[in-house]
């Protein structure tokens, strides 16, 4: 019996977690659907609000693609950190044992640095354009 209850009292958290993971969603959409912007029958929730003034224009707006490229060379250069951070960290342990890392590095950063030069010469990066 009080390996039952040893058992049980070992699952206890992973219960309250599971509990409170399908919970608090269920009850933040459950406000959301009560007091949200699709309410029916409130004139002010069901109006646009933007800045405190009615919207202007298109509601969607068509974005040009200038817009999209820059974000995905933002996207692309900024994956660089997600190698660099590892990298940085282990490379300590990389030296005690011996292990040259720095050259696959140099050739890592090296072709990001030539892929920054082409797109800035190729005139990428100039919003006006």
């Amino acid at each position: 019996m009080a390996a039952e209850n040893q058992s049980l009292a070992t699952y206890l958290p992973v219960l309250v977690q599971v509990v409170l993971g399908l919970s608090i969603p269920a009850a933040i959409l459950l406000v959301s659907h009560i007091f949200g912007q699709r309410a029916k029958g409130n004139y002010i929730k069901d109006k646009a609000y933007e800045c405190g003034l009615p919207s202007e224009g298109k509601v969607h707006p068509r974005f040009a693609v200038k817009f999209h490229v820059t974000a995905m060379l933002f996207i692309l250069f900024d994956i660089e950190v997600v190698f660099l951070v590892p990298w940085a960290l282990v490379y300590r342990e990389f030296l005690a044992a011996s292990i040259a890392i720095t050259g696959a590095t140099a050739v890592f950063l090296g072709i990001l640095v030539f892929g920054l030069v082409y797109e800035l010469r190729r005139g990428a990066l100039e919003w006006e354009k």
